[in-house]
């Protein structure tokens, strides 16, 4: 069973965007696609640069599937698994996350 934990509101997020959240320590990156209803957590990490800008990369798909693409050296990750599309070999950590009652919530656990 998920362990629901309560980040911010709806407004704070940006639409079409990123944002960052220190969720218990843990530094994640919060995308915000409000035309499909949708939203997404994945580690704000990118393994290729070694730094925490995920949630400053560009958001968009690729044949379907909702990507944001690293703003230092362009690595696309899958934003519901995490997986880089250039690199099978690596794989961001994904976060469940919803949307109640205008709040956004996100489970750690998974």
């Amino acid at each position: 069973m998920s362990q629901w934990m309560d980040i911010c509101a709806v407004t704070d997020l940006q639409a079409d965007s990123g944002v960052c959240a220190l969720v218990e320590g843990k530094q994640v990156a919060i995308f915000y696609m409000p035309k499909d209803s949708a939203v997404y957590a994945i580690d704000n990490y990118d393994p290729f640069g070694k730094v925490h800008v995920l949630s400053r990369g560009l958001i968009g798909d690729i044949k379907g599937e909702p990507m944001v693409s690293s703003p230092l050296y362009k690595q696309h990750f899958s934003l519901k698994t995490g997986q880089c599309f250039e690199d099978e070999t690596v794989k961001n950590k994904v976060y469940a996350i919803r949307i109640e009652n205008n709040r956004v919530e996100i489970s750690l656990e998974g």
